[in-house]
């Protein structure tokens, strides 16, 4: 590399937990180049993951109307920046002829699409092989940068921050809700954004039902349209169904109060390992929606994936089979117990 790199844009703009997952790339640029300058090209609704970062300077949104990205407006907002490189962790071809038409020097992306000329340091991966975590792939960009690193699941640094005013209106909703705050909190998430299949909503019932019978302080949560289906796994008024009252910063806050998160393959799990959390989640055998490429990127959790022994599985036999209905929750329990006996002692 002829300069060091002083202008750098990191683009993901697609979910919560793809962007989590991206996180650690601002510190390790830093690392080696600290008197560089890490900006991050996000959606609207995921901006907050990001505004609080250390090591982002700055955080830009990606103009959109009614689900489309205008070309030029775009354009016009990063050519002004002046980038001198930028990395498209999420390729998509608008995406990518906004970076080429902004007239970054360097644009970092994978050889393997048909826009990929857009790009003129191509990385040539295939991530739907996932033979590796997504975020062990999102760090591998980083060699077109220069930064060489070995990443794992005991020395990742995400760096995500709690908004203090978001964790100040959690701590009360808490308190008028009849939370002890010095007791163990988990926080079970039934719900997901649909990208993977899901744990049978009558296991998560049994489960929430085993926490509750051993006197667990148990919270539900989810979106507004998640209520009801958190309704259906509380077994008791002493477990809380707060889904539906929480924005993201403040879901983010209630998690930082948390010792465990149990949910399925969803963009809140990879917050709870973000913030050092213990977290379980459940993950079909389907490879492109697998824990090896997406399970929580943590040495504190529990991974569970259905018990049929199937080959090479598509998301059709998964749910014909009914595959997640395998999971055995008793022996999920025994495994949450000796992790909970641990913050009691």
């Amino acid at each position: 590399m002829k300069s060091e790199p002083k202008n750098i844009l990191i683009v993901r703009t697609d979910r919560i937990g793809d962007l989590i997952l991206t996180l650690p790339l601002a510190g390790l640029i830093k690392k080696q180049y600290p008197d560089s300058r890490v900006s991050f090209l996000v959606r609207d609704y995921t901006k907050n993951i990001v505004s609080n970062h250390p090591y982002v300077d700055e955080v830009i949104v990606l103009k959109e109307s009614n689900g489309n990205a205008p070309l030029f407006e775009n354009v016009n907002i990063i050519k002004q920046k002046k980038f001198d490189y930028c990395i498209v962790v999420y390729p998509r071809f608008k995406i990518s002829l906004i970076v080429f038409l902004s007239g970054i020097k360097n644009r970092i992306g994978t050889g393997y699409r048909w826009y990929s000329f857009l790009f003129n340091r191509k990385v040539y991966e295939h991530r739907k092989n996932a033979e590796r975590h997504e975020l062990e792939y999102n760090v591998s960009l980083l060699e077109k940068l220069g930064v060489k690193t070995n990443v794992s699941d005991s020395n990742v640094s995400y760096d995500l921050r709690v908004d203090e005013s978001s964790l100040q209106r959690v701590i009360k909703i808490l308190i008028d809700e009849k939370i002890d705050l010095q007791k163990p909190i988990i926080i079970v998430h039934p719900g997901s954004g649909g990208s993977s299949i899901d744990l049978p909503i009558n296991k998560f019932a049994e489960l929430v039902h085993k926490l509750d019978e051993d006197n667990y302080q148990v919270i539900l949560t989810g979106s507004k349209n998640e209520v009801q289906l958190c309704e259906k796994i509380k077994s008791s008024n002493k477990v809380k169904n707060l889904a539906g009252r929480f924005n993201l910063d403040e879901l983010t806050a209630l998690i930082s109060k948390s010792v465990m998160f149990i949910s399925n393959s969803t963009g809140p799990i990879h917050i709870a390992a973000a913030l050092g959390k213990y977290t379980v989640g459940f993950y079909p055998k389907i490879v492109s929606c697998s824990q090896e490429r997406w399970g929580p990127y943590t040495n504190k959790k529990l991974v569970y994936e259905p018990q049929i022994d199937c080959k090479n599985c598509t998301r059709e036999q998964c749910q014909k089979l009914n595959c997640m209905d395998s999971i055995d929750i008793t022996n999920v329990y025994t495994d949450i117990k000796n992790v909970l006996n641990k913050f009691q002692e």
